[in-house]
């Protein structure tokens, strides 16, 4: 078959239209060619975000082949990661633009402060629960919880605060930690060590944080802050307490007793001063080692020492719940044995079912028992002279105190002094008795000399303040009769202690020569007295007692808030009569006490009987039975006519106490004290008779 030829094309012109749309094109590309000569295309390429694709690093095990080799496989990648790792078309514009699009959508949402305290709660809640499951595998819970109560939201503040004590009164361990040293980190520990050492550095650092949030939210107490900040200042300080009485052997002790000390340091007394001070006294009551003791006197004393002892009576007080050797202290019985409760069940061995031991097993256990017995004495032995010697700073530093308290002559501290040095007085050192005891007189002397009368039942005018005189505001609030009632019990303290002073010595019961201590001086202030406290309507209340009204003459007791914070000054729980009744069984019960002067003050008493109250009036017959009963045969002629050893008359208001010859007169008061409207004073009388009968038999 022939193969047919190709025809030849003829060859046409354009069109005068495909001509000029050729034209166009051409002189299109060449403005397109100046333009892009005039573009800065690297700087376009700078201004590019750079995304990369993102190495993922292989997870999977390396493998071996047939052939005998090892290869390495590379983890399978998801095709939608991927995409999204390696598209590169979203622009920087784009993404700035959805960023400030959300920023703005954050703005204008504000969540509502309800909403926030209840998601606050929630966090809080669930916080604290993985805490308390396990604290160790949440370690920072600690941090997040500090972090939630930094919220300006004070609600917030206070929640995370009460949350915080919460957990860290549940996870705190029964030891202190101690820092870390330079040598510790370079140690060999296991993995339960190391994590359990971790653990102890992360809870000592966030806890003391905690410690400085509620010193700082504690100082707005002092101050006059709005109602948010003074609740969560009480709260900071409620906190403190809780925490200081729950854990005191623990770190940071200091700070949280320095939290208490400086709201006991302010001027203001409201239900956080009162809190802080109950804590301070619990402290010190329930403190079995003396660190805790010791770290708050000293804190204490430094405030007073600092504020030029300008403080409250109350604080002062605390120092009456110390615990000072009083356990090394006691005796031991020389009649009986005392032994513990679990030895004995109702007077009969307990009984304890015998275990079958080998002769191997017996060896042991007695040789085991053998060394725990002397660790026992090695551990009690080394506690208990520390515990003393702690106690024994303790001491200096309350003896310190006092001392100097009583050179300043403090007018509304002398009593809590006195109290105090009453308490300790057995602890007191010999050395210091002689300018003690003068201390003691100057006291008395200077109260009887302020008042004449020490407590009449006359009023006093009260002087009209004129404008230009400048008083004290202090000494404008206590009323004329106030300051003769905290005189008369200065006075009746101050006897006490000096009667305290020598009973309560060892060396003074053994040689009283050797000290040549003269308390006369006591014996004949207490006897002068003897009419006036008698003559005392107030002699059975306290100065706590809200039995008596304010004068409503006295111009500054207008307001009842003033009354009632003047009344709260002296806060000594003992009555006079108590005061009174302790004093006279330290002149008369000692055995080696002169019969006049026996004779006197039983005298005396009797005619006191006729006027005091009806407790009082059984309490000093119960005095008179004791005395009775060590001097009953000295003083039995007081109640026999015909026995009278003394010339003369009887001087009951002669000051010096044997110079009123006791024995000249009778104790005639008994026949009318039988007929006294109280029947338990008559019935007191005539024991006392009987008494005074069997001893003349």
């Amino acid at each position: 078959m022939a193969i047919a030829r190709a025809l030849k094309r003829k060859r046409v012109s354009p069109s005068d239209s495909v001509s000029k749309a050729r034209g166009f094109e051409a002189a299109g590309h060449n403005g397109y060619l100046s333009q892009a000569s005039e573009w800065n295309l690297e700087q376009e390429y700078e201004q590019k975000s750079r995304k990369r694709k993102k190495e993922r690093e292989s997870t999977r095990l390396p493998i071996k082949t047939a052939e005998g080799r090892v290869e390495r496989l590379a983890s399978p990648v998801n095709e939608e990661q991927e995409k999204e790792d390696g598209s590169f078309g979203s622009s920087d514009g784009e993404a700035s633009a959805v960023e400030e699009e959300n920023q703005v959508e954050e703005k204008t949402v504000e969540v509502p402060i309800r909403q926030q305290i209840i998601e606050a709660k929630e966090e809080l809640a669930r916080i604290g629960t993985l805490l308390s499951e396990d604290p160790e595998e949440h370690i920072g819970g600690f941090k997040k919880l500090a972090d939630i109560g930094a919220s300006p939201n004070l609600t917030i503040k206070t929640l995370a605060l009460a949350t915080q004590l919460a957990i860290y009164k549940d996870v705190i361990p029964d030891y202190r930690i101690r820092p870390l040293g330079d040598t510790d980190g370079s140690e060999k520990l296991s993995k339960d060590v190391r994590k359990l050492r971790a653990f102890e550095q992360a809870l000592v650092g966030n806890y003391q944080n905690y410690v400085k949030e509620l010193a700082k939210c504690a100082k707005t107490s002092n101050e006059t802050p709005s109602e948010a900040a003074a609740s969560v200042a009480t709260v900071a300080i409620s906190c403190a307490c809780t925490l200081l009485l729950a854990v005191p052997h623990f770190n940071f002790r200091g700070d949280l007793i320095k939290i208490l000390v400086d709201k006991l340091a302010g001027k203001r007394i409201d239900g956080d001063f009162t809190k802080c001070l109950e804590t301070l006294e619990q402290l010190f009551r329930e403190d079995d080692d003396g660190d805790p003791s010791l770290d708050g006197v000293s804190q204490l004393t430094k405030m007073m020492k600092a504020r030029d002892y300008r403080i409250e009576e109350t604080v002062l007080n605390t120092f009456l719940h110390l615990r000072l050797l009083s356990e090394l202290s006691s005796r031991g019985s020389q009649n009986r044995i005392d032994r513990s409760t679990s030895e004995t069940t109702d007077g009969k061995k307990p009984k304890f079912k015998k275990e079958f031991r080998t002769k191997k097993q017996r060896k042991m256990l007695k040789e085991r028992k053998v060394v725990e017995k002397e660790f026992q004495e090695a551990d009690a032995i080394a506690s208990h002279k520390e515990r003393e010697r702690l106690q024994s700073e303790t001491l200096k530093l309350v003896f310190v105190t006092y001392f100097r308290i009583l050179k300043a002559r403090t007018p509304n501290l002398t009593g809590a002094v006195l109290e105090g040095l009453a308490k300790f007085a057995h602890l007191i050192n010999q050395d210091f008795f002689g300018d003690l005891l003068e201390a003691l007189k100057d006291i008395i002397s200077s109260t009887s000399s302020t008042s004449s009368e020490p407590l009449s039942n006359t009023p006093t005018p009260t002087p009209t303040p004129s404008p230009s005189s400048n008083l004290d505001p202090e000494t404008q609030d206590n009323p004329p009769n106030d300051a003769q009632k905290s005189s008369l019990r200065n006075s009746l303290l101050a006897t006490t202690t000096a009667f305290a002073l020598l009973s309560g010595q060892d060396i003074a019961r053994s040689s009283a020569t050797s000290l040549n201590l003269d308390l006369t001086f006591f014996t004949a202030h207490t006897y002068r007295s003897l009419h006036a406290y008698a003559l005392n309507p107030d002699i059975e209340l306290s100065s706590k007692s809200r039995l008596r009204l304010p004068d409503p003459h006295h111009n500054n007791l207008t307001s009842p808030t003033t009354s009632s914070n003047t009344t709260n000054r002296i806060i000594n729980q003992k009555t006079p009569s108590v005061l009174l009744l302790r004093a006279l069984a330290a002149i008369l019960i000692p055995r080696p006490t002169p019969p006049l002067r026996v004779a006197a003050f039983a005298k005396q008493l009797h005619t006191c009987c006729l006027h005091l109250p009806e407790k009082s009036a059984q309490a000093t017959i119960q005095l008179l039975h004791q005395v009775l009963k060590v001097h009953g045969r000295k003083i039995a002629g007081l109640w026999n006519t015909e026995e009278r050893k003394g010339d003369g008359v009887f001087d009951g208001l002669r000051g010096d106490v044997e110079g009123s010859n006791p024995f000249a007169g009778t104790v005639w008061e008994g026949e009318l004290l039988r007929c006294h409207y109280s029947p338990k004073v008559r019935e007191g009388v005539r024991g006392v008779e009987r008494l005074v009968g069997e001893l003349n038999k």
